[in-house]
């Protein structure tokens, strides 16, 4: 019966053209690679190569049976590469989903160093806002959870990734740009401008607006970065964004941005976390992007410092 072990065989011979050379490089004797031989005339009934010639040569049959083996063998080899990836952990799919909508801003780069360590792992992304994110993590709905709000969940972990400033965004002529100190009461006068998301995932809202039983004035949203800032610069309304946002357009003088003070000296800090499912880090592929995060976190600077 013709095995993968007589096409390996073949293969060499047909590389080093002479019995004793294929043998040394496939670690058998000249008398095996001989035995192999016999083995597939007895079963074809015909001569597969001439042993006489140096080097040696290929029958019709031989070099069909070739053909065969440059066919099958690579293909063998791609499979039991790609099950030893599994065995070990070193490839799957990440399901990805954020409360944050402005996380993409240094997601992104290093998703695109993962791919480099991990190309075998499909990377993909939730669609869009959920309403329970926590509990869709905790059911397999996805597989990490961007989030400042942690959730104590059986099974579920979070991981801290970096600590931010939420900072009031305001157009470079806003009168509370040169304003000594700004109010709760102050803000509620002014259009906010953010994201269509719900208002307890936008820090002002949840932290600044509802314990003080305070609402702005007005509400206006964009799905878009750049078309949020081109409003506050507008003077439209004013804007709360996260420091690594907000200073991309500082620094290009569009806006002007303030620390919300009105609650500590120290501003509304939060903390990004990484969500995960307790039974996931223990896979090579996804500690390791653990890792990657952990990495980013040492790196990441504070842009507003005290």
């Amino acid at each position: 019966m013709l095995e993968l072990r007589h096409l390996r065989t073949l293969q060499a011979l047909r590389e080093h053209g002479s019995l004793a050379t294929a043998a040394t490089n496939l670690n058998l004797t000249p008398s095996a690679i001989s035995h192999q031989l016999k083995e597939l005339e007895h079963w074809y009934d015909i001569e597969i190569v001439n042993r006489r010639t140096r080097p040696i040569q290929f029958s019709t049959v031989g070099l069909r049976l070739l053909k065969l083996a440059d066919d099958i063998l690579p293909q063998v080899q791609l499979t039991q590469s790609d099950i030893t990836r599994l065995v070990h952990g070193q490839t799957g799919r990440i399901i990805f989903s954020s409360e944050c909508h402005s996380c993409f801003d240094w997601l992104m780069p290093l998703l695109n160093q993962y791919r480099q360590q991990y190309p075998d792992v499909d990377l993909d992304f939730a669609s869009g806002f959920e309403v329970n994110p926590h509990e869709l993590l905790q059911h397999a709905e996805f597989d990490l959870l961007i989030t400042a709000d942690p959730i104590t969940l059986k099974g579920v972990e979070y991981f801290p990734i970096f600590q931010y400033e939420s900072r009031l965004v305001l157009a470079n002529t806003h009168p509370f740009v040169r304003a000594k100190s700004i109010s709760i009461e102050d803000l509620a006068e002014e259009m906010l401008i953010t994201y269509p998301v719900d208002k307890h995932r936008l820090d002002i809202m949840a932290h600044v607006f509802i314990p003080a039983n305070l609402q702005p004035k007005q509400i206006r949203t964009t799905e878009l970065t750049q078309m949020l800032i081109q409003l506050v610069a507008s003077g439209r309304g004013i804007s709360a964004l996260p420091d690594w946002v907000v200073y991309e357009y500082e620094q290009k003088g569009w806006v002007t941005s303030r620390r919300l003070d009105c609650l500590t000296p120290q501003g509304l800090r939060r903390t990004l976390y990484a969500g995960f499912r307790s039974e996931d880090k223990n896979k090579d592929y996804f500690s390791g992007f653990l890792k990657q995060l952990q990495k980013f976190s040492t790196q990441r600077h504070t842009y507003y410092q005290d």
